[in-house]
């Protein structure tokens, strides 16, 4: 059974947890990234000018790490069932929101730990509805 949009998952705080460890490693904080992340994570993304890249997330961790950009993430949904979450972020550049991001990220519990195994993106000026 799922959950309505009032309703807090079951997972919500833990699952919310890995999220903000994703963004944190934005700061310099390589080891956040993976903690947040699974080793064989991929991402699909379309750029402001519809560009789309695919990589093994991992592959961008020393990039993403060493940016010290500025970035808010927005908890838009989190949904669970059972060992699989999905949390729909606004990635906001907080220094320069016209260059923010949606996410949409699936995670999978493993062992008892939350990692997110997938993320697709989109820039916001492709998804003006989730801009902050």
């Amino acid at each position: 059974m799922g959950t309505t949009a009032d309703e807090r998952t079951p997972d919500h705080d833990e699952i919310v947890r890995v999220v903000q460890c994703y963004v944190d490693g934005f700061q310099g904080r390589l080891d956040k990234l993976q903690e947040a992340f699974h080793e064989d994570a991929w991402i699909l993304a379309l750029d402001a000018e519809g560009g789309f890249s695919k990589d093994l997330i991992s592959d961008r961790f020393a990039r993403w790490a060493a940016s010290h950009r500025q970035v808010r993430g927005r908890v838009i949904q989190v949904t669970q069932a059972g060992e699989v979450a999905s949390v729909l972020l606004g990635f906001d550049n907080t220094e320069n929101l016209a260059d923010s991001w949606v996410d949409v990220l699936a995670l999978i519990r493993l062992d008892g730990v939350w990692k997110i195994t997938h993320k697709s993106a989109v820039h916001s000026s492709r998804a003006d509805w989730a801009k902050p």
